[in-house]
């Protein structure tokens, strides 16, 4: 049986789309727990292997690891885009299309074992 090993928060400042990093120390994140405070948009994702410099995340096909999102949400997480990333971003919007929050906006994320 799978065991919560932490809910790591990850604070998106008021007017700002990306969150604070999030150290998932080699474990995969499974949940994103939304806030109550959430400018309707999507979430889009950076991760990095070194905490310095991040990439944005896209699948095998070039397309951006896009989830839907809406105020208090579990979104449980496909494990295949975060499994080489030792840190983790969250972003309110795409890439291309940021959208900044109108509060600021604290998302946890579960890491199960």
């Amino acid at each position: 049986m799978s065991q919560l090993i932490s809910r790591i928060p990850a604070t998106i400042a008021i007017n700002a789309s990306l969150s604070d990093a999030v150290a998932l120390g080699g474990r995969v994140p499974t949940v994103i727990m939304m806030s109550a405070a959430w400018t309707a948009a999507s979430l889009t994702f950076q991760g990095s292997p070194d905490a310095t410099t991040y990439y944005d995340l896209y699948d095998s096909d070039g397309t951006e690891i896009n989830i839907p999102a809406a105020a208090a949400r579990r979104i449980i997480l496909s494990s295949a885009p975060f499994t080489d990333h030792k840190y983790l971003k969250i972003r309110s919007g795409t890439a291309t299309i940021p959208i900044n929050q109108a509060a600021a906006a604290v998302l946890y994320v579960e890491v199960w074992e």
